[in-house]
């Protein structure tokens, strides 16, 4: 009995040390990519671990899974906590949304819009039909500018602009994918590059590669030149390596800045049984402030369209 109280310890610390140790090198491959999305589920589950094995008095089982705990628990404790990412520039209140090929509600999507005071909102599995619903309901009124790309199915993607828009255009990812983009000019802050996000998701095997390449394949920020947002469906949670060499270049994730990065946007929403995750994101130059983040409710969408409100730079900052 006493061997097999043993077994049972090991048996569950060491798969918490092998989860933390992919998720520490980012070395996910294969299926571990969609499993490290559930990653802070299992920072809570390394609890368990960690008192098993201290209460059976079985020493070095308890010193691995503290371990595992340490690392996974300091990886994903901050996403909650926040910081000071505050700022005094100009505001710049930005809205993402996953219309999921095109059905997510649009009357609901224009009242967020216009409760919310939306200056740029970027739109990802954007159809020809979403984009007329949209403007019957009053987008047009509300953001005239804008650079769209409706394709029906699930590859369009939008920016809708309160501010002007200039050097417009649309980028196709590897994955077949677009995404939409535009500079943004609003009042008294530095002129902002925008661009809605939608790269591969990795829902099956054969994917895995056009998802790397498309995460690899984002705008890198530019630190001394231009500011540039980042806004969508990223299908990457923070725990995965290729979105965190995209944050590297000079981005902050803003939820994560706002203290709701744990919020999830993907999962149970259109009616599929698995836990919510953390796939939508607003990156922002690590020169714009974050003075909020809201995740909201659009019925129709598997997604959870993620609000910031922003501050930029003021507008005399070169690039």
């Amino acid at each position: 009995m006493v061997r097999w109280l043993t077994v049972l310890c090991w048996a569950v610390a060491v798969p918490g040390l092998l989860w933390a140790t992919v998720r520490l090198l980012g070395v996910e491959r294969g299926p571990l990519v969609q499993l490290l999305a559930f990653t802070p589920y299992v920072a809570c589950w390394s609890l368990v671990p960690v008192a098993l094995s201290l209460g059976l008095r079985r020493w070095w089982p308890a010193a691995v899974a503290v371990a595992a705990a340490v690392v996974l628990i300091a990886v994903v404790a901050p996403r909650a906590i926040g910081g000071t990412a505050g700022g005094e520039g100009p505001r710049l209140r930005v809205l993402t949304a996953n219309l999921l090929a095109g059905v997510g509600d649009a009357e609901t999507l224009v009242r967020l819009v216009r409760e919310r005071e939306v200056d740029v909102l970027a739109v990802q599995e954007f159809t020809p039909e979403a984009a007329a619903r949209l403007d019957a309901y009053g987008l047009a009124e509300l953001m005239p500018h804008r650079r769209l790309n409706p394709i029906v199915g699930t590859e369009g993607s939008g920016l809708y602009s309160r501010f002007p828009l200039t050097d417009t255009g649309v980028r196709q990812n590897q994955g077949g994918f677009t995404q939409a983009y535009g500079t943004v000019s609003a009042p008294g802050a530095t002129p902002t590059i925008v661009e809605s996000v939608h790269p591969m998701s990795p829902h099956a095997m054969g994917k895995l590669r056009d998802w790397e390449r498309d995460l690899d394949g984002q705008q890198r920020a530019t630190p001394t030149g231009p500011v540039r947002i980042l806004a969508g469906d990223f299908n990457a949670t923070l725990d995965h390596a290729p979105l965190r060499r995209l944050i590297a270049s000079g981005y902050r994730d803003a939820a994560d800045a706002a203290g709701a990065g744990l919020t999830g946007t993907w999962g149970p929403y259109d009616g599929d049984r698995i836990p919510p995750v953390t796939i939508d994101h607003v990156l922002v130059d690590r020169r714009v402030g974050v003075r909020d983040v809201s995740v909201l409710h659009l019925p129709g969408s598997d997604h959870r369209p993620v609000y910031a409100e922003l501050a930029l730079p003021r507008g005399d900052l070169g690039g």
